[in-house]
């Protein structure tokens, strides 16, 4: 897939995408879509369907293995990005036949432990686990197949279901309502984190049973993770301020603000002073090309500034294609060029650039308000 060391796909893993229906919340308004960024996201889906490997994965090179590294969590990420345009997998399209072939490799390759714990199989541990779970979410119901969507609902629910066992494990108060690198950790961080908090929204918006108390929990563990002195009644005074890694110190950035946002803002928290200040910070940190994790920052930027609505929204639109269009390559890849994310590969870089840029396509429950 992306053949990174494992410090660098965990680092990579930091801040992806997510898969969860938001309420009607940011402000109505005609979604249009240029001529020219319609053709950077088909250019990118084509470039997309020539990295399918036999074994029904994406990745970037061939490989023999029948479960190759990561695989798991990166087929999961460009069936989204596929399927954010429109191509589901009933369609009898070549866009469609790829997303039923790789949703197979999925339930019939990826293997859950027997605890339901997907990040094993494929090596990519809770982060791989978090985005795994989002994708069957969101497959769930979008296929024709009799047999396969009970599959997709069993494996969804015995994977959230792990998700829930792992926040319950005993932590330390700043790490409480919070996810690491296993199921066992007794620590947190925020990049684990919001990816289980998607999970569980996701499988709520698919019907299935999450208490409220394991939401309430994961999001007083985001709001610990914004960085603001904080009066009596414990509300932040600093309302221009972004999310950070840990909730005991950490350098703001726009990847970990705008995770921060979404997270929140998936959990029907809008109005939250965190939610505001993130913004605010965003506005004046928007994502740049030299950003270390330039790719997977500017996929939850778009999404979390698109979700706030009026110029907030319109700024982080025009700054998102903007900035991609000029880095799209002949062939329709894009390729990440800083720091470990230089590594990821062009498929990883390429889904999430079509999903930064297919945003206002609707077609997924993320996207419809």
């Amino acid at each position: 897939m992306f053949f990174l060391s494992k410090p660098s796909f965990l680092l990579f893993l930091l801040l992806l995408s997510v898969s969860i229906t938001f309420p009607d919340h940011a402000d109505a308004q005609v979604q249009t879509v240029r001529p020219e960024v319609k053709n950077a996201i088909d250019k990118g889906l084509t470039y997309l369907l020539t990295q399918q490997r036999q074994q029904g994965c994406f990745l970037d090179e061939n490989k023999d293995d029948p479960v190759p590294q990561h695989s798991g969590a990166m087929t999961s990420l460009v069936i989204m990005a596929l399927s954010s345009i429109g191509h589901m997998p009933s369609d009898p399209t070549p866009e469609g036949r790829a997303v039923e072939r790789a949703l197979r490799f999925m339930t019939d390759a990826i293997k859950p432990t027997e605890n339901g714990y997907l990040g094993q199989s494929d090596r990519s541990r809770m982060y791989g686990h978090g985005i795994m779970t989002l994708m069957f979410a969101e497959m769930i119901g979008q296929n024709q197949d009799k047999e396969l969507d009970p599959l997709l609902r069993n494996r969804l629910q015995n994977a959230i279901d792990l998700i829930m066992r792992a926040q319950d494990v005993i932590k330390s108060d700043s790490n409480k309502g919070g996810w690491r690198y296993e199921p066992g950790s007794s620590d947190s961080d925020i990049s684990v984190s919001v990816w289980q908090v998607m999970a569980l929204r996701a499988a709520n918006n698919a019907g299935l049973k999450v208490p409220k108390e394991s939401i309430d929990k994961a999001v007083a563990y985001i709001k610990r993770s914004y960085r603001s002195d904080r009066d009596a009644q414990g509300l932040p005074l600093d309302m221009e301020s972004g999310f950070t890694y840990e909730p005991n110190g950490g350098r703001r950035t726009f990847s970990t603000t705008a995770a921060g946002l979404l997270s929140l803002q998936v959990c029907a928290e809008y109005d939250a002073p965190e939610v505001i200040g993130g913004a605010n910070f965003l506005m004046k940190n928007p994502p740049e090309t030299k950003e270390p994790w330039f790719y997977y920052g500017t996929y939850y930027y778009s999404q979390s500034m698109h979700q706030c609505g009026g110029e907030q929204a319109s700024t982080a639109r025009e700054i998102t294609e903007s900035l991609l269009l000029p880095l799209q390559q002949p062939d329709g890849s894009w390729h990440p060029k800083n720091g470990n994310e230089k590594s990821a590969g062009p498929v990883y870089a390429t889904a999430l650039a079509v999903l930064s840029l297919s945003i206002h396509h609707h077609y997924l429950p993320i996207y419809q308000k």
